[in-house]
């Protein structure tokens, strides 16, 4: 559905079911398929075709893309669908990120300046909540905000704040400081692993 247009247009269901229902099938065989996808809100169906909606759509097969399961059950397999498995990889930026992905009800975090404020008010969330005496381990903001951002982007946002004295990041021992804790955390090249952020501002 996407590889013909379905994100932007309704695909008209005799050239979608053309596509994926095979010599020895039925259309009514996928009937469950379509009908949980809708329940999902991933697609759109009308009487006259199907329409992949925007972003659950695009999340839905992403993920489905992603998942460990996701395998060609002929042997052999159109062109199309490789064409269009190519087509997505080279796309996949622009058809997720692009199309302001909601990941838990929140968009992800597409610049500094977000990451900024995003970080301060779970920093700020957190020392609160917690009674961290200003110093919050960078695991914990990480796990706060991790789905909505790469940890590339974290690792350096992070320091680029720091760097502009919003936070100090320091050193210390995190309390059951687990070797995932530790991976959470931050290191900068040339220096101690960096455990606390400690907000300056």
């Amino acid at each position: 559905m996407w590889d013909l247009g379905g994100t932007q247009q309704e695909v008209k269901k005799g050239q979608f079911t053309k596509r994926i229902v095979s010599k020895s099938q039925k259309v009514a065989d996928y009937q469950g398929i379509f009908e949980e996808l809708q329940s999902q809100g991933a697609i759109a169906i009308s009487k006259k075709g199907y329409s992949l909606t925007s972003p659950t759509g695009l999340e839905v097969l992403g993920e489905g893309l992603r998942s460990g399961d996701f395998k060609f059950e002929s042997r052999t397999v159109g062109t199309w669908a490789a064409n269009a498995l190519v087509r997505w990889i080279s796309q996949i930026d622009v058809a997720v990120t692009g199309a302001d992905v909601l990941v838990n009800g929140k968009s992800a975090i597409a610049s500094y300046d977000e990451f900024k404020s995003v970080a301060l008010e779970v920093y700020d969330k957190l020392n609160q909540n917690y009674n961290l005496d200003d110093l919050v381990p960078i695991y914990r903001i990480r796990r706060e905000i991790e789905e909505r951002v790469s940890r590339t982007e974290f690792n350096e946002w992070l320091i680029e704040m720091q760097a502009n004295d919003i936070l100090q990041l320091m050193t210390g021992e995190v309390p059951d400081f687990t070797p995932d804790k530790r991976e959470d955390s931050i290191s900068i090249p040339g220096a101690e692993l960096r455990s606390y952020a400690k907000r300056l501002i």
